[in-house]
């Protein structure tokens, strides 16, 4: 009897999931053919459904959403357009591809990455902005289908060209990921077999067994060079290697004088200095300081005003849209901006005047901000300073500007430390810079030292970014906030802390993370406990992987790292296009309540977050390869070396004092030496040796790839 019933039971449950079944069965129809029409009759018989009512209900719910559309002679077909796009339950993210073929969706506004296999991508790659669409996957974690391509973040591949009978093809190895593409070679071009090439591609997969269609831009040669690796990461990543004539034809036309005007404040008589890496040449920030006849310090953000020279909508504000960012690869810079501008016309030169934005303070000798200004101004720097040789007056030696410069310090001092007790996390991370000789070959690595020239900048920026995102956060229109871009750092994933958390006892550091400020406590001791020990040297980038990432969106969530509730970047128009959207929000803000497509804005910050990302993958590979050049002259040294981590086949080391990571085989160490459980160390059943996080081992560089950028490494005897 009971039995009985339980069925019943069920059975109901099936009959009322029947429609959401049928209606799921109609949409993979319809983007299995998604540029066909067809009759009901016609879907009834292809989908072998029983039921035409239940059927021509759902096809006509779908065609009211505007996911289907219905013509005259009443067939429906797929609606690919934009409005399908907005009125239907569709989300809009960037491809998150996995080596076995699937992908994750990493969805605007934080929402929950949704999982898509690999029959349902239609056609989507890595870092496609797509629309998707929900269905219900087993368990908790939802799944989707992509519904349409919006943009693709490949345009572009480097491959090595191989001719067949039939066809030539390139074979372009990205990540994890080898592609195959049949080219077109125009007839200007010279491309012999095995070249490495630029290909254009003209046609993307619509299925898994499709080919990439497209045609070759540029012939790279087939020599490897270093001029030739920085072409193809850079091109890999999707960011283009020329600029279009037609823009740089409209950059040539700005005009390059500089006018005072009612709508400018004109400070060209304060005192105003830059502070820039050595080798910059794009000065996008300015700082000046001085005392007002009221005895309060006037202390000036100024910042380039490249909003004045891009037009919103023009062919160069696109380009650098769709650059997101300047990329600095070890031996060159991309810029969003022509040089023209990037350079010359916004670059914050010595004894020259510019436009600038501006944040001033005004501030009591105890540094408690009394007011403070947001606007444009024309300004006149006096001096342009080095790190090192600001890092210099500050450790003592004589300047004409030195009062200044010292007094600024002292303040950036002061609010670094009120930053850090309101909850702030600051990571000591270690950078590597090479000296590169006329040949452009690396001759020596040093590691960087951030010192207190670097923290003095960083900290008036910050306080300028603050200042800007606070001023629109708390300014609205009719009760609803102003959409604005905001970077924005997510509280850390509880998990990732846990494991990170364990990570760092199995080293001997107990860490505390039974609340937000004692994680920020305990997080920010980990520079402390690497000056005791250099072995907790490699808790801090295991720490950085435990926190979320810094990203771009309209939903302010404020930045966790920071300690910031609002937060924005507009500190680097010249390099960031994030900072110039600020601008131009900002600046129609000082004038009224301007209010801009919110959707629009989000999607801007998707893009722009993923550029990031991308840019942020080239610089990295950039680094390897240098890495790597600079470490081939050495095969066969030995060097004392640190393990920072490990996986199923073996240990990644840490080199000397070189920040290069290499790799030792277990098979290098022992027959029976294989990875514990936990992950945390490696351990030897015949030796009984162990291997842990921050252990010391003397390896032996057999082996340095150019072409896989890796470093293999064996025990030193």
């Amino acid at each position: 009897m009971d039995q009985r019933k339980k069925k019943k039971s069920n059975s109901k449950k099936s009959t009322s999931s029947l429609p959401n079944q049928l209606r799921e069965s109609i949409l993979a129809f319809f983007y299995k053919h998604r540029t066909k029409k067809y009759t009901a009759f016609q879907i009834l018989k292809k989908l072998k459904a029983r039921d035409p009512e239940t059927l021509i209900h759902q096809l006509d719910q779908l065609c009211e959403k505007k996911v289907l559309f219905k013509s005259s002679s009443h067939k429906y077909s797929l609606n690919v357009s934009e409005t399908a796009v907005k009125n239907s339950e569709l989300y809009e993210g960037y491809v998150d591809m996995a080596k076995a073929g699937f992908a994750y969706i990493i969805c605007e506004n934080g929402a929950k990455d949704i999982y898509v296999a690999q029959k349902n991508l239609m056609g989507a790659d890595d870092g496609d902005l797509v629309s998707v669409e929900y269905i219900h996957g087993k368990g908790r974690r939802p799944e989707g289908r992509v519904f349409k391509v919006l943009q693709r973040a490949r345009t572009q591949v480097v491959g090595v060209a191989r001719f067949f009978n039939k066809s030539k093809v390139a074979f372009a190895q990205s990540g994890r990921r080898l592609y195959e593409i049949d080219i077109l070679i125009p007839e200007h071009l010279v491309v012999e077999e095995y070249d490495r090439v630029v290909v254009q591609i003209t046609h993307y997969k619509e299925r898994p067994k499709d080919l990439l269609k497209g045609v070759v831009i540029k012939n790279l040669g087939r020599e490897s060079s270093i001029d030739v690796e920085m072409q193809s990461i850079l091109a890999d990543k999707g960011f283009p290697l020329e600029w279009n004539l037609k823009i740089l034809e409209q950059v040539q036309k700005i005009p390059l004088t500089i006018e005072a005007s009612p709508e400018r404040k004109d400070v060209r008589d304060w005192l105003t200095f830059t502070i820039d890496p050595f080798d910059a040449k794009d000065f996008d920030d300015a700082l000046s300081l001085w005392k007002n006849e009221k005895g309060l310090w006037e202390l000036g953000v100024h910042i380039a005003d490249v909003s004045h020279y891009v037009e919103e909508g023009s062919a160069l504000d696109l380009e650098a849209r769709y650059r997101g960012n300047s990329v600095y690869l070890v031996d060159r810079v991309l810029p969003m901006l022509p040089e023209k501008l990037s350079n010359e016309l916004c670059s914050l030169r010595p004894n020259e005047d510019k436009y600038c934005f501006s944040v001033v303070f005004t501030m009591d000798d105890d540094f408690k901000i009394h007011q403070h200004w947001i606007g444009k101004t024309i300004i006149h720097s006096d001096r342009r300073y080095t790190y090192e040789e600001a890092q210099e007056i500050i450790e003592g030696k004589n300047d004409p500007f030195s009062s200044s410069l010292l007094q600024l310090n002292s303040i950036a001092k002061e609010y670094r430390k009120k930053r850090m007790q309101h909850g702030a996390i600051d990571f000591d991370s270690e950078e590597v810079k090479f000296k590169l000789n006329e040949q452009g070959f690396p001759e020596t690595l040093v590691v960087k030292e951030r010192k207190e020239a670097h923290m003095l900048v960083e900290e008036f920026m910050l306080l300028a970014n603050k200042y800007v995102a606070a001023f629109i956060a708390k300014k609205q229109k009719n009760q609803t906030p102003i959409p604005f871009v905001y970077r924005i750092h997510d509280k850390p994933d509880p998990e990732k802390l846990e494991m990170f958390q364990t990570y760092a006892r199995e080293l001997g550091a107990h860490l505390d993370f039974s609340s937000p400020k004692r994680i920020s406590t305990s997080l920010n001791t980990l520079s402390d406990l690497a000056k005791k020990d250099p072995k907790f040297k490699v808790l801090q980038p295991l720490a950085i992987r435990a926190m979320a990432k810094a990203a771009y969106s309209t939903e302010n969530i404020g930045h966790y790292g920071l300690a910031f509730q609002d937060y924005s970047h507009f500190t680097s128009p010249i390099r960031r296009y994030a900072d110039l959207v600020v601008h131009r929000i900002l600046n129609a803000n000082l004038k009224g309540s301007y209010r801009v497509d919110g959707r629009n804005l989000e999607r801007v910050c998707l893009h722009i977050s993923n550029q990031e990302r991308k840019a942020m993958e080239a610089e990295r590979e950039s680094n390897r390869y240098f890495q790597v050049l600079y470490l081939k002259s050495r095969i066969g040294a030995h060097f004392d070396g640190r393990v920072v981590g490990m996986n199923e086949r073996g240990l990644f080391i840490e080199i000397g004092n070189t920040k290069c990571e290499g790799f030792l085989p277990f098979s290098q160490l022992d027959e029976e030496t294989s990875l514990h459980s936990s992950r945390l160390h490696a351990y030897s059943e015949s030796s009984r040796k162990k291997w842990t996080f921050g252990d010391i081992i003397k390896v032996k560089l057999e082996d340095a790839d150019l072409d896989q950028k890796e470093l293999l490494l064996s025990t030193a005897l």
